[in-house]
């Protein structure tokens, strides 16, 4: 197995993973639970979506596809910060 993506967040991380699955690339989610010792702290190194060596080429191409639609929302989600509530506006 090698690590496709190394998650920001737990969800970052399940997303991606059904990303690669729905493309028909097996996918796993290592250090999951590990992110319930660390409270709120960011899973960052905690978490990883890892894929099988012979689907790390086609792993690539729908992980940066993923991220480039996680930059894109939180990009929109910053355009909206008028009017919303505060904890709305702490997604990063």
């Amino acid at each position: 197995m090698r690590i496709a993506y190394r998650a920001e967040t737990l969800i970052d991380a399940h997303l991606v993973k059904d990303a690669l699955e729905r493309e028909g690339i097996p996918a796993f989610i290592s250090g999951e639970y590990l992110t319930g010792a660390v409270g709120q702290l960011p899973a960052l190194d905690y978490v990883a979506v890892l894929v099988p060596e012979s689907s790390q080429a086609a792993a690539d191409a729908v992980v940066r596809g993923v991220e480039l639609q996680l930059v894109e929302a939180r990009a929109a989600l910053s355009g909206y910060d008028d009017g919303l509530p505060s904890s709305l506006l702490d997604y990063g």
